[in-house]
């Protein structure tokens, strides 16, 4: 009997009254149902428009005595007909509401018993992660064939105890947000929240479990800036707690606890990697592929796209796979009985926080491979748990050499890229000094970015100033062409070394404390 197909204009009809709501009805302020109607007896010009709380018991009598005796109608037929109408609005509320948190929440989808199994089945796989990186090609992500694994395992280690995170970096129009919302697309939807912008306290107003095990996404971290503090309170104490004051129901003020726990993974993309240190120190640095090959391989795939010849529906399907994959994942604890092996180069720098994240790393890896692995279980706890192989600790090494070669070395990323384009530039024109403008117009660099790197390259002696004779143009040289080569050698070098003292050692087996000896 009510109609509410026009929103701003309900009706309510039977045979003694016709009722009409106009303008409709709030969906807020459920504690109140303040509605202007128009009432008359079917095909009859008397008409009594009336703005009225249905909640208001009094002002319904009174309003009942007034219709009665406007329409001239029995008051009891009034009274029956406004209390039908007030529970047929009630129960209209209550199925919109019900409806906007339906269409407010994630569609979660469960994967059916042939989609577990053929997504267990590739968990399997002998290559399993040189297979995962064919797929991450195969959904769209063009090259950066080592940063779009690292961050794919880097977003998977949400699911585990302790989480990775990762920035990544590169100057402005490179790709690094479109590299990390292309793997983001991998993950499932309820599985991450990403940020544009947000409010300094907007964090501490999460449900106390709505961020565990959430991956979250910030598309620039200059536009975050007042939220990460909290977001390092989350990365490193896995838990934030603020306090503030509130007024209870009787007008007392109380102090309260927001409290909202983690572990969470984030990560970031930003163009100045000095300006969020803190941030950085507690991730992977990912920097982005700015060579002119890569630039071939984009530009390669943006004509044939324009061609349409990129089958956009196997892009899809790939990636609808690999978040099938994330979904079979299930949290496990991890033990890597070869940790006390796994020396870092002494040539890191903060070498605490990075021997972390390595053996972190490892731990993703097999995190991932839990399928491959058997399941043993703590003869004192119960627990359960997987162990780490040597081929993982392997695949980590391959992976994460990159990672730690920038993690030692003394000069910023981007000016790390400029030294090494400026030595290929030397190297092909068979030259060892060079002039500023020289190489500012074939390397295309701007006249204050250059300046900062010199300044950056002269304090560390990576280059440094020749001037013949006075009033010559300033020429440069490169002190050592070798010195980074000689330090990837050093860091492979070092990490091959961990992997012979496992290989010349025994299998080590897990020892029991003093206190399980003592409780046992």
């Amino acid at each position: 009997m009510l109609n509410t197909d026009n929103p701003h204009h309900y009706s309510y009809l039977t045979s003694e009254l016709e009722i009409y709501i106009l303008g409709g009805i709030k969906m807020n302020n459920l504690e109140r149902m303040r509605v202007t109607l128009s009432v008359q007896k079917p095909k009859d010009y008397n008409v009594l428009r009336h703005n009225i709380d249905l909640y208001n018991d009094n002002m319904i009598e009174k309003l009942v005595r007034k219709i009665a005796e406007r329409v001239e109608i029995g008051t009891i037929v009034v009274r029956k007909t406004l209390q039908d109408l007030t529970s047929a609005l009630e129960q209209y509320r209550i199925d919109e509401l019900a409806k906007e948190q339906q269409e407010g929440q994630l569609q979660v989808k469960v994967l059916d018993n042939k989609e577990r199994q053929v997504a267990a089945k590739f968990l399997k796989s002998k290559d399993l992660l040189n297979r995962t990186n064919e797929l991450i090609g195969q959904s769209g992500v063009i090259g950066e064939e080592t940063n779009r694994l690292l961050m794919y395992l880097i977003f998977t280690s949400r699911k585990t105890s302790n989480p990775l995170h990762c920035i990544s970096l590169g100057s402005s129009g490179v790709g690094k947000t479109h590299l990390q919302s292309k793997v983001a697309e991998l993950i499932p939807e309820e599985d991450k929240i990403e940020i544009t912008v947000l409010s300094a306290n907007a964090f501490y107003y999460f449900n106390r479990t709505e961020l565990q095990h959430k991956l979250i996404l910030i598309e620039d971290l200059d536009g975050a800036e007042s939220v990460l503090y909290p977001l390092r309170e989350l990365q490193s104490k896995k838990r934030i707690t603020k306090t503030v004051v509130h007024k209870d129901t009787k007008g007392n003020t109380k102090t309260i606890h927001l409290t909202v726990e983690g572990p969470v993974s984030v990560a970031g993309c930003t163009t100045q990697e000095s300006i969020y240190e803190d941030n950085s120190n507690r991730s992977f640095l990912l920097y982005i592929d700015e060579s002119s090959e890569q630039d071939k391989k984009i530009m390669h795939y943006q004509r044939r796209a324009s061609a349409g010849k990129i089958n956009r529906n196997d892009e899809f399907i790939a990636a609808r796979f690999l978040r099938d994959v994330q979904r079979v994942l299930q949290p496990i604890k991890v033990i890597n009985p070869y940790a006390e092996y796994l020396e870092l180069p002494q040539s890191v720098f903060k070498p605490r926080r990075t021997n972390t994240h390595y053996l972190q790393f490892i731990e993703a890896i097999t995190f991932y491979k839990q399928t491959q692995r058997t399941k043993q279980y703590d003869e004192q706890s119960g627990e359960e748990y997987i162990e780490t192989t040597i081929e993982d600790i392997q695949e980590a090494n391959a992976l994460i050499k990159e990672v730690l070669l920038r993690k030692s070395d003394e000069i910023t990323g981007a000016c790390r890229n400029y030294l090494e384009e400026l030595k290929k530039y030397l190297q092909q024109n068979k030259q060892t000094t060079f002039t500023a403008l020289e190489t500012r117009r074939k390397l295309k660099v701007k006249k204050t970015t250059q300046w900062r790197y010199h300044k950056q390259l002269i304090e560390s002696y990576y280059i440094k100033k020749i001037r013949k004779k006075k009033g010559e143009t300033v020429r440069y040289e490169i002190t050592n062409p070798n010195e980074y080569k000689e330090l990837e050698e050093a860091i492979s070098k070092a990490l091959q070394e961990c992997i012979n003292k496992i290989d010349s050692s025994s299998v080590p087996t897990r020892s029991t404390s003093k206190m399980e000896q003592i409780t046992s």
